[in-house]
């Protein structure tokens, strides 16, 4: 019988030619956002499960790092072999070239699943990972295991994570690049009852189609998650200015790149949003951590917060403009039955003060909608916080 040989992606194999094959996740729904994010930096994306794939070399990887703004990961594909016992996964293992991804002696740490394989003990696969990490590179320490939970929790070290995922006996190894979770920009320390991830709220204004150029309102803003993505995004700011990135510890990390790279995204921002940015909400203590979160983003100039009702929704008097907001669900904050009478009065509102404006809401509930008596659009679906949403859009009536 011909003996195996570990199969690595082209884009990995070369390592003269230093270019990786890559893949952004994103959560579900949002993965033609994340498509038309790395069109716009000038990387071929391929639309794939999850997220979407593209190759390219490490300034491209930092480049995904620092600008997207609806991904959730970025990861370089390290290896892909098939294995069907211990001793075929010891082998193929240590053929592969994990010192790209991490120094000799620095910590790792894996998240592995394993789906109808005959190797599904994803405890032992990463005991033999670590061996083959430590025979090749002389020392390596495991951490500790990765599972979704921790990473929903904003969990952080400075452990390399390698992502293993072994389908039908196959297995890819990809090394992380990012470190903790791209939503994570830096700036958001205080969050209101039911925080909205950055990234689902700068898929929001995305999709919507909004870049700055006309007025923009949340009347149920919380912590300022979207007002202050609307001004990241208003100002052409780099999400990923503020933070720190796990490739940046790679053996093959260019500080000069990295700080060119850093010195361009300055350079091209804008010095304040062209158009008026307002959030309010009626509980003072969340404006209070709006305004907080928007000083640590940099944009405290930019986004105008207020105490206010949502029946005091006060949009721009002349023009047009968008009214982009999470009104809650019913779900985890209030009852359907107390919520119908906001969002109707919501609806009233947007018809007296904003006809003609575009309205961006995330709903989990139609009976809800309804109550808003307006032409919604579906865009797209996805998850908020485990809870099933729909991202929907309406002009409302003039």
């Amino acid at each position: 019988m011909p003996r195996r040989q570990a199969r690595v992606p082209s884009a990995t194999r070369s390592s003269a030619s230093g270019t990786f094959e890559c893949y952004a996740a994103a959560a579900p729904g949002l993965e033609k956002l994340v498509a038309g994010e790395l069109t716009a930096l000038s990387v071929r994306p391929r639309l794939d499960e999850g997220g979407a794939t593209f190759s390219g070399k490490i300034e491209t990887v930092a480049r995904a790092n620092l600008w997207l703004r609806t991904a959730s990961r970025v990861v370089v594909r390290v290896a892909t072999f098939r294995a069907q016992a211990f001793h075929e996964l010891e082998r193929l293992a240590r053929a592969v070239a994990w010192e790209r991804f991490v120094k000799a002696g620095a910590p790792v740490r894996f998240r592995v699943t394993s789906r109808k394989s005959r190797l599904y003990h994803t405890g032992a696969i990463e005991q033999r990972l670590a061996e083959a990490i430590e025979h090749r590179l002389g020392h390596a320490s495991v951490v500790a295991r990765v599972s979704d939970s921790d990473e929903a929790e904003g969990s952080d070290t400075n452990a390399q994570l390698f992502v293993i995922r072994v389908v039908h006996d196959v297995f890819t190894v990809s090394a992380d690049s990012s470190g903790a979770l791209l939503h994570q920009r830096g700036y958001r320390q205080a969050i209101g009852k039911a925080p909205l991830r950055e990234t689902l709220a700068a898929a929001m204004l995305i999709a919507a189609g909004w870049d700055g150029s006309v007025p923009m309102i949340d009347p149920m803003c919380g912590s300022g998650t979207i007002p202050i993505e609307g001004a990241l995004l208003a100002r052409r700011m780099a999400p990923g200015l503020r933070r720190s990135f796990a490739f940046l510890e790679w053996p093959e990390a260019d500080a000069k790149m990295w700080a060119k790279l850093r010195e361009e995204a300055e350079q091209v921002a804008l010095p304040s949003a062209p158009s008026v940015i307002r959030g309010s909400d009626r509980d003072a203590g969340a404006i209070d951590a709006a305004r907080e979160n928007a000083e640590r983003a940099g944009v405290s100039g930019d986004v105008q917060f207020a105490v206010r009702a949502l029946s005091a929704m006060e949009p721009d008097a002349e023009g047009r403009g968008s009214v982009v907001t999470n009104p809650p669900y019913g779900v985890r904050v209030g009852d359907v039955a107390r919520l119908r009478d906001l969002y109707a009065r919501f609806g009233q509102v947007l018809r007296v003060k904003c006809p003609g404006w575009l309205v961006v809401i995330l709903s989990a509930n139609p009976r809800l909608d309804a109550e808003l008596r307006l032409p919604l659009e579906e865009l797209s679906r996805t998850r908020n916080g485990g809870i099933p949403v729909r991202l929907l859009k309406a002009e409302v009536p003039a």
